[in-house]
């Protein structure tokens, strides 16, 4: 056990490259992902249709307590490339949704880490309020802490349509910590375990070293689960979501509108089917709407500042479309 009681799995951080990173991954082919309408190849490249706004985002800005090996959006503490959202902005999205009849069930909240922004509680209590389920990525750390009494009662008053998803990159200390930080480990678990332990919904986000395939992994966060008494099921996928690997500089085939066939996939079931992004960058006048959460930057993915407008179809023209949603069968929702 270590100093607070936890089963150290793994105790000391590890050094080097990531130790999630496949070592013999080619480089991406620099011809691929360039043009929206074909491929390298010259076939015509895989679209996908907003059919429902299921799910919308809110990136509440980029800072960060942390600043992590191989976060896909570069979040840390002094970078501000997409600025805090405030209450009114977030409300004016809420409005259109209302007003247009648009039927979104869920709003999701990412970052950085939103509880840096001091608008995320007031933000949280309108999204509730106003009868949307909603999903908060979080690293659990310090920024949350701050907010307790205000999460206590906002989980009184709204707890089954409110979840956290906590980051929580490996069931080890050293593979976590190799990924975000000295001295990270303990805080991200204290802050785990205060949710779990006042009745909050829970889930944690994680993902598999390269060696472990999807049982491995369950069975590790189990064990890590049970000796630290957080009430999670390991072997729920809503309750502990492991992702695929997201390294844009990897090669990986790119996506046609032959593609659905081959695969035996639906487009239906990629996330920017169902969802969208809300971020606002700096030094801009007004919020934009981006196709997912995984493309925030990019002038193909930005689709308009309302969601009217970023109701039109998504060109795949990214790595992420292909590793992470398509092949890799993943979304950012619950």
């Amino acid at each position: 056990m270590d100093q607070i009681g936890y089963p150290a799995i793994a105790t000391q951080p590890l050094e080097g490259p990531s130790p999630f990173e496949i070592a013999d991954a080619a480089p991406l082919d620099p011809d691929k992902f360039r043009d929206p309408k074909v491929t390298a190849k010259g076939e015509p490249r895989a679209t996908v249709r907003l059919d429902r706004l299921e799910t919308l985002w809110f990136n509440t800005g980029t800072l960060c307590n942390l600043a992590c090996k191989s976060c896909y959006i570069e979040s840390s503490p002094t970078n501000d490339a997409l600025v805090y959202l405030t209450l009114a902005e977030v409300d004016a999205y809420l409005d259109e949704i209302e007003r247009d009849g648009l039927g979104t069930r869920e709003i999701g909240f990412t970052g950085g880490e939103p509880f840096m922004n001091r608008d995320m509680v007031p933000m949280l209590e309108s999204c509730l309020a106003r009868g949307f389920e909603v999903l908060v990525l979080t690293n659990a750390m310090r920024p949350m802490r701050r907010f307790e009494d205000a999460l206590l009662d906002l989980n009184a008053r709204y707890g089954k349509r409110m979840t956290f998803r906590v980051s929580l990159d490996h069931h080890s200390q050293a593979a976590h910590e190799a990924e975000r930080g000295a001295d990270t480990w303990d805080k991200g678990i204290s802050g785990l375990k205060w949710l779990s332990d006042n009745g909050f919904s829970i889930a944690v986000a994680g993902r598999h070293l390269a060696h472990e395939d999807d049982a491995m992994a369950r069975t590790g966060y189990a064990a890590l689960f049970a000796g630290t008494d957080i009430r999670i099921d390991p072997s729920d996928p809503m309750r502990l979501v492991l992702f695929p690997e997201m390294d844009a500089t990897l090669d990986v085939p790119e996506i046609t509108t032959a593609c659905w066939g081959i695969l035996d996939v639906d487009p239906g079931t990629v996330m920017c089917s169902s969802s969208r992004m809300v971020v606002k960058h700096k030094g801009a006048d007004k919020p934009m709407v981006t196709a997912c959460t995984l493309l925030p930057y990019g002038d193909d993915f930005q689709m308009g500042e309302t969601l009217d407008e970023a109701s039109r179809d998504v060109s795949l023209n990214h790595p992420h479309c292909a590793r992470f949603c398509v092949l890799g069968g993943a979304s950012c929702t619950a």
